[in-house]
């Protein structure tokens, strides 16, 4: 059962790795869109297309419009923050217990 209980805690490191870097790819995207970024760059494109199908998911189920500032990151940055206190920790401490 310890092989079963050590591939849970890898599993755990690898999501929490991806996780971390989902989480700063979102915020360079964040960032970047406060200028006014050449859309046919790579990066730039890379970045749309790593994070716009999250992003345009939450846009749709907050309820702010008209108001100009885009919320939609801040709450995939809290929700990549809640994965990781509890769907990464929960993993390794249920590794443990193994």
């Amino acid at each position: 059962m310890f092989i079963f209980g050590n591939f849970l805690v890898a599993l755990a490191k690898v999501i929490d790795v991806i996780l971390t870097i989902y989480l700063w790819i979102v915020i360079i995207s964040a960032v970047i869109s406060w200028v006014n970024p050449d859309p046919y760059n790579p990066i730039v494109r890379f970045l749309r297309r790593m994070t716009e199908p999250i992003l345009s998911r939450i846009r749709r189920l907050l309820p702010v419009t008209g108001m100009g500032v885009d919320f939609s990151p801040v709450v995939l940055i809290l929700i990549i923050y809640f994965l990781q206190w509890f769907l990464v920790k929960s993993l390794i401490q249920l590794a443990v217990r193994i």
